[in-house]
């Protein structure tokens, strides 16, 4: 599989388009306030969401209904970055709940 310069482009576009959405999302609303867990859960949402697009992805390739081996490893490398995030987002917090049990009254 080529990738010509078209689609390079194409593919540079949806990273700025989406760089773009991610940092107006991460502005501070003053209207509204989000909730930690509802962030929290949004967030395992999506990772939840994403593993389930790679077991399709793969399932589908077993099946011999999808021939593109390259959509499939980037749906499986997606649910897999995804999901390390979260594991080292929940070490992180595991790590900060214990500072903060053991400092002293």
């Amino acid at each position: 599989m080529t990738i010509d310069a078209k689609g390079l482009l194409a593919i540079r576009s949806q990273i700025l388009e989406r760089n773009d959405v991610l940092s107006r999302a991460g502005t501070p609303q003053a209207a509204t306030k989000p909730d930690f867990g509802n962030v929290m859960q949004s967030a395992m949402q999506a990772v939840n969401t994403q593993q389930t697009r790679a077991a399709e992805a793969s399932a589908a390739y077993e099946r011999g209904e999808t021939t593109d081996i390259a959509a499939v490893m980037l749906q499986r490398q997606k649910a897999s970055i995804g999901f390390e995030a979260t594991l080292q987002v929940r070490n992180r917090l595991l790590t900060a709940y214990k500072d903060i049990m053991n400092m002293p009254v």
